[in-house]
């Protein structure tokens, strides 16, 4: 006696039959080779150096010259550059599009316009600020503040008598001596709580612009971790470690706007670059257009009272009184 035939569920003939076949695997093969290349595509490649030759020459890296780049190490002793290097010239090059408008206001209203580099490193950034504003006008002046000595000396060395509206310092950013005015201020990749302390500089120099990408951020993190359990559910946001770090990081940017904004500067948050080229790519910039801005202050003092925490900028801030009277620097 025959054994009567179950009728198939529904979809199981079709998945029963179905085979990748020679076409479907060279399909695949294919669509990962796409892949593997768009991706290559994004990553920028050795530059020789009648290549660099041709972007200078075109007006690609406008903005520097040979003899700084090749001494920052951007360019090798040969003229061509690295990967990495050619990924960093993109970054600047980019950089100087969006900070152009402020700088070329800068140089418009003032005679002598001073520009600080906060936790300059080797001063890439700047350093092509001054070769594109201060040097192609032969006016102005750049101060470069970096802590670690070993930097400030290369890029002394880099820079020597051919940059003379330079000056390089070896200190903290909170003890670098800067003039009473100051027109522009940079916080670029500074560590932490480096971002931070050239906000509060670039406040009580009255910079009219702040140009911040922010680099580590652990202060939050660690102020976050106490409340772990006290907040309800929004405590859910921190309450694992990652979270708490990306979510510190994430916090800590908002309330530097917000401060900014409580301090009378019209800001803007964007993007600096692409991910593939760095993951750190938050460009805050600020404009000075009040004294202070009471309805962000109001704003920032709302998402403290929901996440009390008391970062150091906040109690910086509360000793400049919001920007309705003036202070004095203060140290640490």
């Amino acid at each position: 006696m025959s054994r009567p035939e179950s009728k198939p569920k529904q979809g199981e003939s079709k998945r029963r039959g179905r085979r990748r076949g020679p076409s479907a695997e060279r399909s695949g093969a294919s669509s990962q080779k796409a892949s593997a290349q768009k991706s290559s595509a994004q990553k920028p490649s050795a530059l020789s150096p009648a290549q660099v030759e041709s972007l200078l020459a075109g007006g690609e890296l406008d903005g520097f010259t040979r003899e700084t780049l090749t001494a920052l190490g951007v360019l090798t002793l040969k003229g061509g550059a690295s990967p990495s290097a050619h990924r960093k010239l993109k970054q600047v090059k980019h950089f100087l599009q969006l900070i152009a408008p402020a700088l070329d206001e800068l140089f418009e209203r003032y005679t002598e316009p001073v520009i600080v580099d906060m936790g300059a490193g080797k001063a890439a950034m700047s350093l092509a600020i001054y070769d594109r504003w201060i040097r192609a006008q032969g006016r102005g002046q750049l101060i470069v503040v970096e802590s670690r000595s070993e930097l400030i000396s290369k890029v002394k060395e880099a820079t020597s008598e051919r940059y003379p509206r330079l000056v390089a310092q070896a200190a903290t950013i909170m003890e670098a001596e800067l003039p009473e005015r100051v027109h522009l201020t940079l916080g670029l990749h500074a560590c932490d709580l480096a971002t931070d302390h050239a906000i509060y500089r670039a406040l009580t120099a009255k910079s009219d612009h702040v140009a911040l990408v922010p680099c580590c951020q652990a202060e939050l993190a660690q102020l976050l971790k106490p409340l772990k359990r006290r907040e309800g559910g929004i405590s859910a946001l921190w309450s694992e470690a990652w979270h708490r770090r990306e979510f510190g990081s994430h916090l800590t940017n908002v309330m530097r706007a917000l401060s900014l904004r409580a301090m009378g500067y019209a800001v803007t948050v964007t993007e600096l670059i692409g991910w593939e080229h760095s993951v750190k790519n938050e460009l805050i910039l600020g404009r000075r257009v009040a004294r202070f801005h009471a309805g962000a202050r109001d704003e920032l003092m709302a998402l403290l009272k929901t996440i009390p925490v008391e970062p150091w900028l906040m109690a910086r801030l509360a000793e400049l009184s919001w920007g309705e009277a003036p202070a004095q620097p203060r140290e640490g």
